[in-house]
């Protein structure tokens, strides 16, 4: 009796396993990673882009620094704003752009956000250094202070220094893990508007939060 008890627990112990292993068909598992000694606040959110082709890029959310922008990047990603959209900006030397549901550059989630960097009176010190994760807006060189609040969803990560950047756009936060991926994305061969020929395809955006409850953006529409 004893045998046939030990025979049954290991049989079901096998299928918990085996179940735990099974994803169903609209799952999307991220690996886990070793954030520790590399973030520069633990406490900070961490984001992970897990793309099409398996390529994995972690961010860490700066809170402290643009608060606003932070959650309403938490808000979007972890809705599944984010899932199935594309990298449709690439340039060498600069940086890769994506966020955009029209995959263009014209595109947004409805509203907008206000800009928390220092040419909108807001103190936002970080620079636009390779690594770092900033909010793209609209431009106007004419009179570029009306645009400053047209942030909505798309965001774009240096791949070069470019401190031309710094005071004009809300930097939110860093790639600390998998920037050889950005590497591989912004040297992708591309058209004249710079939009990749291939489509570069976000598969999933989420952010680990941990326990902190974050609430909904401030928007603008």
């Amino acid at each position: 009796m004893k045998k046939i008890l030990s025979v049954i627990l290991v049989l079901f112990s096998l299928t918990l396993v085996f179940s735990a292993c099974v994803n169903t068909a609209d799952e999307v598992t991220v690996p886990d990673g070793d954030f520790e000694g590399k973030l520069t606040n633990p406490d900070n959110p961490v984001a992970t882009i897990l793309m099409e082709d398996g390529g994995i890029m972690r961010i860490e959310l700066f809170y402290d620094t643009a608060p606003n922008t932070v959650k309403n990047f938490i808000s979007l990603a972890n809705k599944g704003f984010y899932d199935g959209l594309t990298f449709h900006r690439v340039i060498p030397q600069f940086m890769i752009q994506g966020g955009d549901p029209n995959g263009n550059g014209t595109g947004g989630p409805g509203y907008n956000i206000f800009g928390e960097f220092s040419n909108n009176g807001f103190e936002n010190n970080r620079k636009h250094l390779r690594g770092y994760v900033s909010m793209a807006r609209k431009g106007n060189p004419y009179n570029p202070a009306s645009m400053y609040n047209t942030a909505g969803s798309q965001f774009f990560i240096m791949v070069e220094d470019n401190d031309g950047l710094d005071g004009d756009y809300a930097v939110f936060g860093y790639c600390f893990e998998g920037m050889e991926n950005v590497d591989k994305i912004v040297s992708v061969k591309t058209d004249a508007d710079d939009k990749p020929l291939k489509d570069v395809v976000i598969k999933q955006i989420r952010v680990d939060v941990g326990e902190i409850v974050y609430e909904e953006p401030e928007t603008i529409m």
